[in-house]
């Protein structure tokens, strides 16, 4: 904006969800939530989604973000759920959408199938994992050679609530397996049994047995010799195959893998390329159903129905062992419960066919920072299908039709658009449910002789997100506006927004809906611990704005401190938040504070007719002008970079080592003791005020509110000078000027402040030796080569050494061997300057003058007298005085 661009921030609110219809369920009691119809869920769930985007814009506009407010996009909205619609029927068209009956994500919890964005893996669950005994059909025991005794294959499986659902057993082709004999305890041979397992596996199936027992090789055989072995599955008592599976490996297990094509990816892959049924008796609660017998129905797979699983084993003598074990596992992100993978009819999104163009469209995206690409890219290419259906009512419908007597999906171009109609013309996606299946219907298609009845799935709401580029379609003039500048969101959505966006708008317009793609890390505690309620660590910005209710422990900040913490942090990495860090960032933000009083002050009154041009302006003010154009380009190359913190880096910098230790120091004198119109007075006002112009400015993206108010209060003074733009973010960004980038002042002044820092060593000497107090009792004796370079640059600014080291007086002498005289304190040292290196040698002593009451500096001849210097310019304003 405030470099004369039009900026469209369109804000938009999420408003279907999962999250969103539990929260508002919760407000119910358990046994109302159960009478429910989807139509009074529905108004719930659209009351308290809309409740949050009214909190929420008021905290937006408080946190001072700039947007079109009063028009946002909402997900929920008619207008926005029949676009969403119509990018859906584009893939439809298409062919990427399609429904199968596989393995998906479930939250048994959520009563859903998820998505892979909705996942988050605990990396301390525990699990019990099982080696059970797959009993071999005496058959298939004979061509293996065992004649008698009891011989099975053994498997390994960390989800033993899995096994009713065995199909099948994996081996590898080329791995190498054996049959063995174990006897327990030190039984006799008689009694013990006999197992086949991969030969890499047998020492730590060893170790598995009682203490005493004994394993031994009986014959060798080739993972190709295994197919068409048959066993009987210990839960279903069915009899099933050993088959060929390149995905076993033997470094784990026992080599023989357990295959339930219902309740895996992978298995569920291997199942039908073998033509295997894909079996899953687990219901929408995750609980076995009556398919998996009497013992095991209406028991929870993840809980008690896993434990009788084990117990039917063992008392079927097939379990060989059970262990517990901490590891990785993936969870509901909402309910925080594990999920499980469950075969049901869902529909999908044929990623497969999309990532290669998806992945090539990212090549004309700029992404901050760049080590996301892979991250993201990396999530598109690993994955083949995205789950879009959910067992929901608050969503977008997938407007799908069965036939009643087949079963049959009906999803046509002409009966999406028809339901696109509906929804625009009827109120939104409520017409689903509340309006009969025929007017839903497509003309074409209720008198067809057919019986259809609606879908009850909902859309994924990474759908609903993954189609906001649509938006900008109703504010870019032409094809080519219809992208949006910047995405910014967190990590997490490399497999959320992020990808969803990326895909739909592959799908429907071949290309990636954003130039350039922002992500940012989360938000941690002062110890570097991820925040969250239950340890009660969470940032809430409210109470860091307006405070606690104990202001001493919690103090009102205000938002610019919160805005100059979060621009001053490198969000491109999880950051930490905290009491500390506000405290810290207060004296930051006091100090900046500081800074603009004592320019506004100075500037009081200060007028357009006291302007100085550029070449006239004294030899330090035209370098602090120097300075200030760097620090401008520092400055708006972290910006465009979107490097905030590097900005703010550049501007603690100006403020504390340009400004506040060195050119307000200096000024100080001229400010507070020249008259009105004395040139270096109106030299320096005119330097402060462009300082204050582009100080103001930059500080306004980040700390706004602070921002305005400095161009409130220099109203006057603006006025005066011209600028009578109401708001700072009227004013161009950049006001310096090229002719003020200037080397060569630079490095003179350069060299001017490394001789001060040397003065510095010798008047702290001076103070330490308790022979003055302020630097303004001292005067100097400057000793240097005055034929070097830094001599003569010290000679010309012989006038000014009082000035730039804030002492009364400075004078330079060429160097030599003068011993130092009582009440004297040297310091020495080299400066290197202009390519040389020559050596300094201050003397400081304690001026035999007065001090003047006015300018504080000892030149007066006299106690308690003016010095000369303030007694003309008294003179001069008195006498100004009796003119007026």
């Amino acid at each position: 904006v405030m470099q004369g661009r039009r900026v469209v921030y369109i804000p938009g609110f999420d408003g279907h969800g999962l999250p969103i219809e539990q929260k508002a369920l919760e407000r119910l009691k358990a046994q109302d939530r159960d009478s429910l119809d989807p139509m009074a869920i529905r108004k719930l769930a659209r009351d308290f989604a809309l409740e949050a985007v009214k909190r929420q814009t008021k905290s937006f506009k408080e946190y001072g973000v700039m947007g079109d407010w009063s028009h946002p996009y909402l997900t929920l909205d008619p207008g926005y759920e029949a676009d969403q619609l119509g990018i859906f029927k584009v893939m439809v068209e298409r062919g990427y959408i399609y429904r199968q009956n596989k393995p998906v994500y479930w939250s048994p919890s959520s009563h859903t199938a998820l998505a892979e964005a909705e996942l988050e893996y605990n990396d301390k669950h525990v699990s019990t994992s099982v080696y059970v005994k797959m009993p071999l059909t005496s058959e298939s025991a004979a061509k293996l050679g065992a004649t008698t005794g009891d011989v099975s294959a053994l498997i390994w499986t960390t989800t033993p609530w899995t096994l009713p659902a065995n199909r099948a057993i994996a081996v590898r082709h080329d791995l190498e397996y054996v049959l063995a004999r174990v006897v327990e305890g030190g039984g006799s041979s008689a009694a013990g049994y006999q197992l086949l397992v991969g030969k890499d596996r047998l020492a730590a199936i060893a170790e598995l047995l009682p203490e005493g027992s004994s394993i031994a090789e009986l014959g060798t055989f080739a993972g190709k010799q295994l197919e068409g072995l048959e066993y009987t599955s210990p839960i279903s008592g069915k009899q099933c195959r050993v088959l060929l599976a390149d995905y076993v490996t033997g470094d784990s297990g026992t080599g023989l893998v357990h295959s339930a094509p219902g309740h895996g990816q992978e298995d569920y892959e291997f199942g039908l390329a073998n033509g295997i049924e894909i079996f899953s008796p687990v219901d929408d609660y995750g609980r076995f159903t009556n398919e998996a017998g009497p013992t095991l129905a209406g028991k929870e797979v993840l809980g008690e129905g896993s434990r009788a699983v084990v117990d039917m084993l063992t008392a079927q003598g097939l379990l060989l062992s059970q262990q517990k074990f901490t590891h990785s596992y993936p969870y509901d992100w909402r309910t925080k419960l594990p999920i499980i993978q469950r075969a049901t009819p869902q529909w999908f999104a044929n990623v497969g066919d999309l990532k290669a163009s998806a992945c090539e469209s990212l090549r004309e995206v700029a992404i901050v920072p760049e080590s996301s690409r892979r991250r993201l890219e990396s999530y598109v290419t690993g994955r083949s299908e995205w789950c879009i259906s959910r067992q929901r009512v608050w969503g977008v419908p997938i407007p799908v039709f069965y036939n009643a007597a087949s079963g049959e999906p009906l999803l046509t171009a002409e009966s999406i658009d028809h339901v696109i109609s509906v929804i625009r013309d009827r109120g939104g996606s409520d017409a689903w449910w509340m309006l009969p299946t025929e007017e839903l219907l497509a003309p074409a298609y209720r008198s067809d002789g057919n019986t259809y009845i609606k879908g009850n799935d909902t859309m994924d709401v990474w759908f609903d997100s993954g189609s906001s580029w649509r938006v900008l379609d109703s504010v870019a003039k032409d094809r080519a506006g219809a992208y949006a500048d910047m995405y910014l969101e967190g990590s997490d959505q490399h497999r959320g927004w992020f990808q969803s966006s990326l895909l739909t708008s592959n799908a429907v317009r071949g290309v990636a809906p954003y130039r350039t793609l922002l992500t940012h890390g989360f938000t941690l505690d002062e110890q570097r611990r991820k925040m969250s309620k239950s340890m009660g660590n969470t940032l809430v910005p409210d109470r860091v704005i307006n405070g606690g209710r104990d202001k001493k422990k919690e103090p009102a900040y205000g938002v610019d401190l919160l805005r100059l913490v979060v621009g001053s942090t490198d969000y491109t990495h999880d950051v930490s938040f905290g009491p500390g860090i506000f405290a810290q960032f207060s004296d930051v933000i006091r100090k900046i504070r500081g800074t603009v009083r004592f320019m506004l002050g100075n500037l009081d009154g200060f007028t357009a007719d006291k302007l100085v041009p550029y070449e006239q302006m004294s030899s330090i003010d035209r370098y602090m002008l120097h300075e200030l154009y760097h620090f401008k380009q520092a400055a708006r190359t972290a910006f465009e970079k979107y490097e905030f913190f590097r900005a703010m880096q550049a501007v603690n910098n100006f403020t504390n080592s340009e400004l506040s230790a060195f050119y307000f120091d200096i000024s100080k004198d001229c400010l507070y003791v020249n008259g009105e119109w004395d040139l270096q007075r109106r030299s320096t006002l005119t330097a402060l005020f462009r300082i204050l112009v582009d100080y103001t400015t930059t500080l306004a993206p980040v700390t706004c509110h602070l921002a305005e108010e400095v161009w409130s209060f220099a109203e006057v003074s603006r006025r005066a000078l011209g600028k009578t733009t109401g708001s700072v973010f009227q004013e161009p960004w950049d006001q310096t000027l090229a002719e003020w980038d200037n080397p060569e002042l630079a490095a003179e002044w350069a060299a001017l402040r490394r001789v001060r820092a040397v003065a510095n060593q010798a008047i702290e000497a001076a103070r330490t030796a308790k022979l003055i107090g302020s630097s303004l009792e001292a005067e100097l004796d400057v000793f240097v080569p005055l034929e070097s370079r830094l001599g003569r640059l010290l000679t010309k600014h012989a006038g000014e050494l009082r000035r730039v080291c804030i002492t009364s007086q400075a004078s330079v002498h060429e160097i030599g061997g003068t011993a130092t005289m009582a009440g004297e304190f040297a310091f020495e040292d080299r400066v290197a300057a202009f390519g040389e290196d020559a050596p300094v040698r201050v003397v400081s002593r304690r001026s035999l003058l007065h001090k003047c009451p006015r300018c504080w500096n000892l030149h007066s001849t006299q106690v308690d007298a003016l010095c000369g210097r303030c007694d003309d310019v008294v003179a001069q304003e008195h006498g100004c005085q009796e003119l007026k």
